[in-house]
């Protein structure tokens, strides 16, 4: 049986660090797939007119065909290319909520994220949103910390 795991990835460099402890944990674990999963920030809650949410809809679209490929597509590729089963997902929501999400939707058995002093998740989902991931997410979360690269 194929092991998943699922990497949070911020778009910074920080998400890299997360892709190299998956890379690590993979090769631990042998028959593994990674999930490499971007989640564009986003509410549902909004009040607008139809043209608006129409807008917002092909908003919505372009955002994800950016995020994958920007950040999500040359990850897979890399990982690929590395000898790794990878393919990536992009999401809309709140990121706590939606890494939990895709994981269960997965299978996963696990979630990876990294933490950073420059932006990507120590903005969006460290505080409040880290702690919901950690406390409330259905299968365990490690958080990669900056620090030196081995």
């Amino acid at each position: 049986m194929t092991t998943k795991l699922v990497i949070g990835m911020d778009g910074h460099q920080s998400g890299g660090r997360a892709v190299d402890y998956a890379k690590r944990l993979a090769e631990l674990i042998g028959d593994c797939e990674l999930i490499v999963a971007y989640v564009i920030e986003w509410s549902p809650f909004s009040f607008q007119t139809a043209e608006e949410n129409e807008q917002r809809h092909k908003r919505r679209e372009e955002e994800i065909a950016t995020a994958m490929e920007r950040v999500v597509d040359p990850t897979v590729k890399a990982l690929s290319e590395a000898g790794f089963k990878a393919r990536g997902v992009v999401r809309h929501g709140d990121v706590a909520e939606t890494l939990n999400a895709i994981s269960k939707s997965e299978g996963a058995e696990q979630i990876i994220v990294s933490r950073a002093s420059d932006g990507g998740f120590a903005n969006r989902i460290f505080g409040s949103a880290t702690s919901n991931l950690v406390m409330s997410a259905s299968v365990p979360v490690t958080v990669v910390n900056q620090g030196d690269e081995k």
